[in-house]
């Protein structure tokens, strides 16, 4: 039970950056047209008390989990509309207590394009504009997605498609409201049998949910500042819950809601700085976790 099903959601937040602020899939900014950004962003995700189904507890075998991830992502704007992102982690696992080994490697590289559907000129409160943006994820290396809560991923290639609706006022403040649908891949485990929500499967193919995400954003963008606080909602659909005593299964249905914060600041030089911290309110078979991310990006104006 990777927090966030291990960093499967980095595809939905994976950073690329325009010389005043970071960017992201359902932000609701589009670079400069012919900007090509790129940079590093590290985060360190941990948690000792987690849910198994709705039942919150600890577990001795695991103690902290920590997940730790280093992510090259990179950007192009082609025109003022339309905007290409890929990002790739490198993700390392390790449990403080019990006899589970870490885990470590690449794990899926994510390629998106983003595109201004709408946008209306400033007018007497503000800008309103729509966005629409798709991803595709596929693994990088042979992990195993059989191993939770120390697996770095699902192993499986995946499709997201998002909606974002942004408005941003005269003054200084913003707010934004996005909904993405993610469409699952089935997995492959090297066994030919399993068990999961109360039944026993002859087969090494695990039918993986699709999973629907809600964010509600606000916050301040004056000048080289720009501070988001954020209200991500996730829910699968489909999926059983962890069995009691037992380790989590790729498959399991993971429902959190969290709270996101951050400051990017615009350096000299075309250089940005991203600060983020995050924390899981409520979940169902995930870790109540605590996520601290640091990024630095670089833009081109060609």
């Amino acid at each position: 039970m990777m927090p966030k099903r291990a960093m499967r959601w980095l595809i939905l937040v994976a950073v690329c950056a325009s010389s005043a602020r970071a960017q992201t899939i359902d932000d609701g900014i589009m670079m400069p047209k012919r900007t090509l950004s790129a940079g590093v962003l590290y985060a360190h995700d941990s948690w000792d008390h987690y849910w198994e189904g709705t039942l919150k507890r600890t577990n001795g075998n695991i103690g902290t989990l920590t997940t730790q991830s280093v992510t090259w992502v990179g950007g192009y704007a082609v025109t003022d509309r339309l905007g290409l992102m890929a990002s790739l982690p490198y993700i390392r696992t390790h449990a403080s207590q019990g006899v589970l080994h870490d885990l470590s490697g690449l794990q899926d590289l994510m390629l998106a394009a983003k595109f201004k559907l709408l946008s209306t000129g400033p007018g007497r409160y503000g800008m309103f504009s729509v966005l629409a943006a798709a991803t595709g994820a596929i693994p990088t290396s042979n992990y195993t997605p059989d191993f939770y809560p120390l697996s770095i991923g699902t192993a499986g290639r995946r499709a997201t498609g998002h909606v974002t609706m942004k408005f941003h006022s005269n003054s200084t403040w913003f707010a934004n409201a996005s909904a993405a649908y993610m469409w699952c891949a089935n997995v492959r485990l090297n066994r030919n049998s399993y068990y999961t929500d109360g039944q026993l499967y002859l087969t090494n193919q695990v039918v993986m949910p699709n999973v629907l995400d809600y964010t509600l954003t606000a916050g301040i963008d004056r000048g080289n500042w720009r501070i988001p606080v954020s209200l991500v909602q996730q829910r699968t659909l489909g999926g059983g819950d962890i069995r009691r005593q037992d380790m989590p299964f790729v498959s399991n249905r993971m429902d959190f809601v969290k709270l996101d914060g951050g400051v990017m600041y615009a350096l000299p030089g075309n250089l940005s700085i991203n600060l983020g911290a995050a924390h899981v309110l409520s979940g169902r078979n995930v870790g109540q976790s605590t996520t601290f991310t640091s990024g630095l990006f670089y833009a081109l104006h060609l």
